[in-house]
């Protein structure tokens, strides 16, 4: 089977769309799938190098900006990064965290996940976004509610947990995982006080699609990543 060489124009991987964050007017989002027949049998930094091109593509085609997408460095912890005004977005991740918020309008956030979830939380009507990766360990630790305390920090005086709506994306999960860290992010969101019905979880699992997805425990660590993003158009 021929793969795609680094000097091949790249087009954009196909791209899940949630309908509750669809349905949010102005808000661009996106979940990038894998790339047919890109090589990313590397380590993750190689993976993202030979990808980075590729979800550049994801976000142009959603009317998002690359460079002006926030990222941190992730580490599978309970921080979380707070893009304010004068933080420069850029490919440089801004330091180590797992979780990003912001209620910036001229920016996007990113989170690389290969069987982590990735978990948007967004605010309609202050238009705070926050963007978590969190696994087995950083559902452990936290990373959920620290993000939503986050953004209802930043969404204003008025803001509550029950007027955000929080999406899960595809990640590892039961028989392929031993714990359903999925299920721990929906308990850890309803005990914050979002409302179950402001909770959407696609149910997809990375393991099962190998034609659509990366999979770290399938691929034994050497393998690409999805990239999660949102922002608001122009």
């Amino acid at each position: 089977m021929s793969t795609l060489s680094e000097s091949t124009e790249p087009e954009p991987p196909s791209i899940d769309r949630f309908p509750a964050l669809t349905a949010i007017t102005g808000l661009r989002h996106g979940f990038t799938t894998r790339v047919p027949g890109l090589a990313v049998d590397v380590d993750r930094e190689a993976a993202l190098r030979r990808l980075d091109r590729h979800h550049a593509a994801a976000l142009a085609a959603c009317g998002l900006d690359h460079h002006r997408m926030a990222r941190c460095r992730q580490v599978h912890g309970p921080e979380v990064l707070m893009v304010g005004e004068g933080t420069d977005p850029g490919p440089v991740p801004l330091g180590e965290a797992d979780a990003l918020v912001t209620s910036r309008r001229d920016v996007a956030l990113g989170i690389y996940v290969a069987d982590c979830c990735a978990v948007f939380a967004i605010d309609p009507r202050s238009g705070a976004i926050g963007l978590a990766h969190a696994g087995r360990k950083g559902t452990e630790l936290g990373v959920v509610p620290a993000m939503l305390a986050a953004l209802v920090g930043v969404s204003g005086a008025d803001a509550e947990p029950s007027r955000l709506l929080v999406q899960l994306s595809p990640c590892i999960r039961p028989p392929h995982y031993e714990v359903d860290f999925a299920a721990g992010i929906v308990a850890q969101c309803r005990k914050f006080g979002v409302p179950a019905g402001r909770i959407h979880d696609c149910g997809r699992c990375t393991h099962d699609d190998p034609a659509r997805y990366y999979s770290y425990r399938r691929e034994r660590g050497q393998t690409g990543r999805m990239l999660a993003f949102a922002g608001w158009g122009g």
